[in-house]
């Protein structure tokens, strides 16, 4: 954790960025941060509004929502929002309409999880649907994400998906949804071993059709998802976030196939305007140890990959520290950095930066998360809303 900030490496963390058609007032984008306060339901609640307010009053340059899920289906996390129904599209209009008025941007994270439900999660039995991914491989590991189910129980099998353009029409639904919900565009989440990264990773994916095989097959899901995302939003208004090194959530590929499919898909979704490409690197917290060996394909992701981009924004996430972040601006190795952890400590982070304020706040891991559909008001609001000394 930083414990200053200085002008010296503020100046190019403040200096304004042009995404399309936005102005960020400066390149300090908050990360998706899952908190899992959408209690009892999976609708956004007023202390969400709350808590985006405090980041925006806190200076983000641009907010993206923790991971928003596209279907009742694709969930893990209890008590992360959707926004596949009517009742969550006008809940987060209230947060969107409550950051526009503090003069914020803010883009929704779609969110679906693949082989990584549980078929005893609550929404996930409310769906009444299997859990789905591209081929029937079960995920190694990260049990711990079951904490709200009874004992410790592992990933399941999932169903292989019959047609993926059904699961495509879930982002562009989401995309719908998210702009009638007045998201200023969205972010797909093509990371951490979920849906769209299980449809890139051959180890996730052995389908035989046009969805499987070949890096462009392999490829094929993550750009018709983008496309349709794009359909709705328009060009540079549409994100996705991608972990080429793999590692949580069982997935992972040798080195030259990683390099050869994320080089492929960075070429082709370029051509559809995106308004940024977020990397999020490599780090130890996001590794899984699998069998006794790292997971991971432990690779310089910013270095690696950049060549392949011509001209879209590029964000970095990942333990990303403001020093680092603003001597990687400066030389022009990214556009923006994107901070989750210091977002979590520090609800005034970007003014912290601003005025030389130390970071000093420490992540208190137990409220991270929320403790379930019946915590109290004050346990939900504990480590999430309740920072009175704020520097606003």
């Amino acid at each position: 954790m930083s414990t200053t900030t200085t002008t010296a490496h503020s100046v190019a963390l403040l200096k304004p960025l042009q995404v399309g058609p936005f102005n960020l007032r400066n390149r300090i984008v908050m990360s998706p941060l899952t908190r899992s306060r959408a209690a009892p339901t999976n609708i956004p609640t007023d202390l969400m509004r709350e808590y985006y307010v405090q980041r925006v009053k806190g200076g983000a340059g641009l907010i993206i929502s923790e991971g928003t899920l596209i279907s009742q289906q694709g969930t893990e996390w209890e008590n992360a929002p959707g926004i596949w129904n009517k009742q969550q599209v006008m809940a987060w209009r209230k947060i969107t309409d409550a950051v526009h008025a503090e003069g914020g941007l803010i883009f929704c994270q779609l969110w679906h999880v693949g082989r990584l439900a549980h078929p005893d999660a609550p929404e996930q039995k409310a769906s009444g649907m299997p859990v789905y991914a591209p081929s029937a491989i079960v995920a190694r590991g990260y049990t711990r994400k079951f904490r709200f189910l009874p004992g410790a129980p592992g990933y399941v099998t999932p169903t292989a998906i019959e047609n993926p353009q059904d699961l495509v029409a879930l982002y562009r639904n989401g995309a719908i949804n998210a702009k009638e919900a007045g998201f200023d565009g969205v972010e797909l989440h093509g990371g951490f071993g979920y849906l769209i990264h299980q449809f890139l990773d051959s180890s996730s994916n052995q389908r035989t059709d046009s969805y499987g095989g070949s890096v462009a097959n392999r490829a094929r899901f993550a750009l018709e998802a983008l496309e349709a995302a794009v359909g709705v939003f328009g060009p540079k208004r549409v994100a996705i976030k991608l972990l080429p090194a793999g590692g949580g959530n069982d997935v992972g590929m040798p080195l030259i196939e990683t390099i050869e499919t994320y080089g492929y898909l960075l070429k082709e979704a370029e051509k559809l305007d995106l308004a940024y490409f977020c990397f999020l690197r490599y780090t130890k917290d996001f590794d899984a140890v699998i069998d006794g060996k790292p997971r991971a394909t432990k690779h310089d992701v910013l270095a690696t990959y950049r060549p392949f981009i011509k001209a879209t924004p590029i964000f970095l996430n990942g333990n990303v520290e403001p020093e680092e972040a603003a001597s990687l601006i400066a030389s022009g190795e990214i556009d923006a950095a994107v901070f989750g952890r210091l977002w979590i400590a520090h609800p005034d982070l970007a003014k912290r930066i601003e005025h030389g304020k130390p970071l000093d706040g420490q992540v208190d891991y137990s409220t991270v998360y929320g403790h379930g559909p019946n915590s109290s008001e004050e346990a939900l609001r504990k480590g999430y809303t309740d920072y009175p000394n704020a520097f606003y």
